[in-house]
Parts: structure tokens; C-alpha cells; sequence
């Protein structure tokens, strides 16, 4: 795989992958929304140890206001607030990339869709992509 590469908004904060995407799909939980400022988030789950910094460091806000009850860490640059990427209680060794920071975005393909019981009222949900509710 070659290293898969993204950034910020304003190009403070710049990173590479050098592990594989284990996942790929869009929430829509109302949070996810907000943060966004759009109807849901794309997003990728990689091996933490596969995300590093090569401009700049990321800005944390720790979210505890969520539908699930955990703290998401929301990682974002704190000079233009593009949000980069977050982290989930549950699954602490992998975290969910936003994939329009990416470089590339060519070949995101949303495996899932969750929190699709909040979803905005006209976002029609993909045939064929697995969609839950709630998170599972």
C-alpha cells in the first residue's frame, strides 16, 4: 500500500497513513453533524499506530454530550477547526480518519452507515450499504 497522505484546511496540520484502512463509512449521529457542519461525516478506521503527524499537531475537545454515553475525542487544527479525525472509548487502538482531509479521496466506498436514526430528513441512505440505527 502506498502511504495515503491529508491535511487540514489550512495545510497546519498534515499527516500520513502507513497502515491499511480498516473501514469505511458515515455516521450520522447528531454530534458527528455538528462538528462537520453538514449532514453526516465520512469516515475511516485505521490502526492508531498507522496515523502520524508530519506538519503540526492536532487540537482535542473530549465530546461527552453523545448519544452513546462514551467521551468521543474529536481531533481537529486548532488555527482553521478542520476536524481530522476521532477516537471512541470502545475501540481504543483504532481511529476514525475524516476522510475529506484526505488527499485522495478516489476510492472512499462507505462499507456502513450508523446513527442513521437521526439522520437529516432528506439524505437518502445508499442501497446495498449496511445501515443501523443506532451504533452496534
Amino acid at each position: 500500500m502506498a502511504d495515503l497522505t491529508g491535511q487540514c484546511l489550512c495545510g497546519s496540520v498534515k499527516y500520513k497513513l502507513t497502515s491499511e484502512l480498516l473501514m469505511s463509512g458515515v455516521c450520522h449521529c447528531k454530534n458527528c453533524q455538528r462538528q462537520a457542519g453538514s449532514a453526516f461525516s465520512t469516515i475511516a478506521g485505521v490502526a492508531s499506530t498507522g496515523l502520524s503527524f508530519t506538519e503540526g499537531e492536532p487540537k482535542l475537545y473530549e465530546d461527552s454530550d453523545t448519544a452513546s454515553g462514551g467521551t468521543v475525542q474529536r481531533f481537529f487544527c486548532g488555527a482553521c477547526g478542520s476536524p481530522l479525525y476521532s477516537r471512541v472509548p470502545g475501540n481504543p487502538d483504532v481511529v476514525y480518519l475524516k476522510t475529506g482531509t484526505l488527499d485522495d479521496t478516489g476510492d472512499f466506498v462507505p462499507q456502513f452507515q450508523v446513527w442513521c436514526d437521526s439522520k437529516q430528513n432528506w439524505v437518502e441512505l445508499a442501497e446495498g450499504v449496511p445501515a443501523m440505527a443506532k451504533q452496534s
